[in-house]
């Protein structure tokens, strides 16, 4: 039998978290800071694209940021851990073996799966968003 696997990630997670709860934030550049507010740990695309650098000190951009609208936020790591869990047993809904990489990464055995495994991986990130907000 072939092996396939697939890898899913969640895209920034801790933003994307954020961004669940609090819907306006989507479309904006967000940050999540490490513990004490130390550094950048998460980035929505919009903080990228303004060129906000992982793990820089937050004090060295916060001028920079204020004045470009980034909203920052201290992390949740409790929220994180509930939305990794629910990200989890979604994924665990598609295939019985799932092997849990990271807070936000899985890797999916597929091995065996009968027809169109592009259009089962889009089931799978859909079915992600629709149960618990976060892209893929």
């Amino acid at each position: 039998m072939k092996s396939v696997f697939a890898l899913v990630d969640c895209n920034n997670f801790y933003v994307s978290c954020e961004q669940v709860f609090n819907p306006h934030l989507q479309g904006k550049a967000v940050v999540v800071l490490s513990n004490n507010d130390g550094c950048v740990v998460s980035r929505s695309q919009e903080a990228k694209q303004l060129g906000i650098r992982m793990g820089v000190a937050y004090f060295k951009i916060r001028e920079a940021a204020e004045k470009n609208g980034v909203e920052a936020f201290s992390s949740n790591y409790t929220l994180y851990d509930d939305m990794s869990r629910r990200v989890m047993q979604t994924l665990c809904q598609f295939t019985p073996e799932v092997e849990v990489y990271s807070i936000d990464e899985a890797f999916l055995n597929l091995a065996g799966m009968d027809g169109d495994l592009t259009g089962y991986s889009r089931r799978i990130r859909d079915t992600v968003k629709k149960w618990t907000g976060l892209p893929v």
